[in-house]
């Protein structure tokens, strides 16, 4: 395992230095008040574009501060598609200066069956709208898929699990915890655990020592899914841990520790969920 790591590593710096200037990490300000909304013509039919799931939250009596769809935004997004076209033969749709398209999608919107994955950050404080359940459930009857990423403890838990099972009732979509056995844990990387990965700040504050962020509330990984009637995952959830921060702090961790430490399982786990969607 730590061959395959290492090997992935150096592709990931190999292919930072052969991409030269065309797809330079993002390292600009986050601007959530002016996102990249979805439009048809962000679509060709032929190649990936990062969808990203625009929600609006409800509060809830919780001790943390939860912040909303746009956690990582929009840096996970970008670096996340420069790293699987290089990584992988899958095409991404390229805007007309050459760079890769993410996009901003209302979950009531029609855009959404033009995305083959739907990426939700920060989901513990989720509030679905009727029109947006109607519309999720038509996605994923259409072949849709969902990643909820980042989000801690069980309060957390129980408020996203509450928000999903009215898209996807229990008694129609079971819920399991992804054994390491898994095709989506083994599609191109071997990856048989998840591990914790905090926000780059609680990591540097900690000394590299402290990755629960809610501590015994949230010590343990799950990384689970919900299975169709035929047994395909049609969503998974990484659950106190953080992939997208390993995608987006790539142009931010100047000391290297962070990125060496954790982005190439981050991406190995990207990347193995985004094939077992584009390929089911």
């Amino acid at each position: 395992m730590r061959v395959i790591f290492a090997a992935l590593s150096f592709l990931l710096l190999t292919a930072d230095l052969a991409a030269g200037q065309k797809d330079k990490i993002w390292v600009g300000p986050t601007d959530v008040n002016n996102p990249r909304w979805a439009t048809p013509s962000d679509f060709d039919g032929s190649s990936l574009v990062f969808c990203r799931g625009y929600y609006e939250n409800v509060k809830i009596k919780s001790d943390h501060q939860i912040l909303g769809w746009y956690v990582d935004y929009p840096g996970a997004d970008h670096n996340f598609l420069v790293r699987i076209a290089e990584l992988t033969k899958t095409r991404i749709r390229r805007d007309a200066d050459g760079k890769p398209v993410h996009v901003v999608v209302r979950l009531d919107s029609s855009l959404i069956f033009n995305c083959p994955v739907i990426f939700l950050s920060d989901v513990g404080e989720i509030e679905f709208k009727s029109s947006e359940i109607d519309n999720l459930r038509v996605y994923f009857k259409k072949g849709g898929f969902l990643w909820a990423d980042d989000f801690w403890g069980s309060q957390a838990w129980d408020h996203w699990e509450y928000q999903i099972r009215q898209v996807l009732p229990s008694g129609l979509y079971p819920m399991i915890d992804i054994p390491e056995t898994h095709l989506i844990t083994n599609l191109l990387f071997p990856i048989p655990k998840v591990p914790q990965i905090p926000n780059i700040g609680l990591w540097w504050y900690g000394a590299g020592k402290q990755t629960s962020e809610r501590g015994e509330d949230s010590k343990e990984v799950h990384f689970r899914g919900i299975e169709d009637g035929k047994g395909r995952l049609i969503a998974v959830m990484t659950h106190n841990t953080d992939i997208g921060e390993t995608w987006e702090m790539e142009g931010f961790d100047t000391r290297g520790e962070f990125f060496l430490k954790f982005s190439p399982t981050g991406y190995g786990i990207g990347i193995n969920i985004f094939l077992y969607a584009l390929i089911h």
